[in-house]
């Protein structure tokens, strides 16, 4: 009987993953070693950079098909999110929609293996991250976007929300898929929220054989190279271009209506009840009993009734509020993430997106496109940010928070490139996933320059603790690094914020303040309405221009003249 050797997808580096999936004869690198682009921000605080920055790109073909694969390498920064590495993948995913767009079909492969943004250049990953997504959903028009996690990292942070717009998704049993790491909720909610030495607990609520059996992935292959080509090669002949989960916000709502919170959730749960809504056991949306809301007031929801001039805002979901104002000669429709410390899912009591919150911007956002798909002008969409996390705990885990945040990056992009102009009034905290779902895929980002709004992948404390800093080294660090800080003013040098707005009482805002913002959203929605529908303009800020983002450019730049 003949041995068959498999070779293990798992133990390769990500160059060799690279090679590995595609045609033999047909691989051709773009921007190698030997370009050298370095992350310029890693030598100041004494961490080597890596020549390739963590990402392989290389050309050729798979199954005869044009494609582009993107490999991240997780030995080095854990695969983390930085400026070059961000703008490698960005920027061949936006050329690859560029070719895709004239007519020359090219297939986008990613082989993730990262924990999300690299925190040592934190806001540039979230910037690079938000760029990846976009690209993502306008190339899924064209092809099918295919994602494989084969493991040892896995897919964290805000890659788990890129991956989860994928069309098709591969795991390995090895694999994990998560918005937030283990570690991350045990430093957050506690060790009774989640203990991160448990491993078959890990593996039950965010591994590969968990995320395929619930519908959150596609295919699980077995650890080895071929099978693993062969499930990618499968992909690509699909001729048919997949509706993406994150486009099914009927379906997963709901799911998530079947969900007792005053039940145990368990992973047997939860795959028994994807089992009967896959065979059509389960069709009607469950009525949620719902909690007294115990609203406390937040700056998301003083600025909403503010530009509104509407009161006791109520909606579906209690958190997540919604009104229309008329602007100049237009309405224009609000939206904000709201606390309720009676929210039936705990760990979004206090401003958090969440499970219910990510699905509901979805909602309301594909409502909006929806009612203006056969009219001439599309409603212009105000993100109000006061968001200061995602929410980090065991079902939220278990239940897709990665997918509920997609849903809502999918919504407010899927708008955007329809041609609604789409800004985001950051008035409190941007932070981390939450700020990806809600407000990142803007056109515009306007923000009050106040000591109360920030910017950031993460909270101080995890920060320190993924970085192995104290708080006091890490806000030291944050002081000479912009990219690291978390103030309104440092995020602004980087050059995504259009405007940065001065002498506004955030908390209590007077009749002038009022107009001010007005005014700068109707210059806003004016300037959007006759500009690209992208988020290139990103690069071509003055502060992006004059340093912020010097290395994205550089890296879009040669990586065009080596694409052909």
């Amino acid at each position: 009987m003949a041995v068959i050797n498999k070779v293990s997808f798992i133990e390769l580096n990500a160059r060799e993953r690279a090679a590995a999936v595609l045609d033999e004869g047909t691989h051709r690198e773009l921007l190698c070693p030997f370009d050298g682009l370095e992350s310029p921000h890693l030598p100041p605080q004494g961490i080597v950079p890596q020549s390739d920055d963590g990402v392989v790109i290389v050309k050729g073909k798979i199954g005869g098909k044009p494609a582009v694969v993107i490999s991240i390498e997780g030995a080095f920064q854990g695969g983390g999110i930085g400026e070059v590495s961000g703008a490698k993948i960005a920027g061949a995913l936006e050329l690859a929609l560029r070719d895709n767009k004239l007519g020359k079909k090219t297939f986008a492969v990613v082989l993730f293996d990262t924990g999300g943004v690299r925190l040592q250049e934190a806001n540039y990953g979230l910037l690079a991250i938000s760029e990846i997504q976009s690209a993502v959903v306008a190339l899924r028009k064209y092809v099918n976007v295919v994602g494989v996690i084969p493991g040892d990292v896995g897919s964290f942070g805000g890659m788990s929300i890129t991956a989860a717009l994928f069309n098709h998704l591969i795991m390995t049993k090895e694999a994990r898929f998560g918005l937030n790491g283990p570690e991350v909720i045990e430093q957050e909610a506690g060790i009774k929220e989640f203990d991160s030495s448990n491993r078959p607990l890990i593996w039950g609520t965010i591994g590969g054989t968990q995320r395929v059996e619930t519908g959150f992935a596609d295919v699980l292959a077995n650890d080895d190279m071929d099978e693993i080509k062969a499930a990618i090669a499968a992909a690509l002949t699909v001729e048919k271009i997949e509706k993406s989960r994150t486009e099914k916000v009927d379906l997963y709502r709901n799911f998530l209506s079947h969900i007792d919170p005053f039940e145990r959730t368990t992973p047997q749960s939860v795959r028994e009840l994807w089992r009967k809504m896959d065979k059509g056991e389960i069709r009607e949306k469950k009525t949620v009993s719902p909690t007294r809301s115990n609203i406390t007031e937040s700056r998301g929801r003083t600025w909403l009734t503010a530009l509104t001039g509407m009161a006791n805002l109520e909606s579906e979901i209690p958190t997540v509020v919604h009104g229309e104002a008329l602007l100049a000669d237009e309405i224009v429709s609000f939206i904000s993430v709201v606390p309720d410390l009676n929210n039936r899912f705990p760990r979004a009591r206090n401003g958090e997106v969440g499970l219910d919150e990510g699905w509901a911007i979805a909602k309301y956002v594909r409502d909006i496109i929806e009612s203006h798909r056969n009219k001439d002008s599309r409603r212009a969409i105000v993100a109000i940010v006061d968001v200061p996390s995602q929410a980090y705990g065991y079902r939220e885990e278990l239940l897709g928070i990665h997918l509920a945040c997609a849903a809502a990056v999918d919504a407010y992009a899927t708008a955007r490139l329809a041609g609604h102009p789409v800004i985001s009034l950051i008035v409190g905290k941007a932070i981390s996933g939450a700020f990806l779902a809600h407000g990142y895929q803007s056109n515009q980002l306007i923000a009050l320059n106040d000591e109360g709004v920030s910017v950031h992948a993460m909270s101080k404390q995890s920060a320190a603790r993924i970085t192995r800093r104290t708080i006091a080294e890490l806000e030291k660090a944050t002081s000479e690094v912009p990219a690291m800080a978390y103030d309104i003013a440092s995020f602004s040098k980087l050059g995504a914020v259009d405007e940065l707005l001065d002498g506004i009482n955030a908390d209590v805002p007077q009749e002038q303040d009022i107009i001010t913002v007005k005014n700068s959203l109707i210059s806003a929605i004016d300037k959007i309405r006759s500009s690209p529908i992208d988020l290139k303009s990103r690069l071509e800020t003055q502060e992006a221009l004059n340093g912020g983002r010097t290395a994205s450019i550089k890296v879009r730049e040669l990586l065009e003249k080596q694409w052909s």
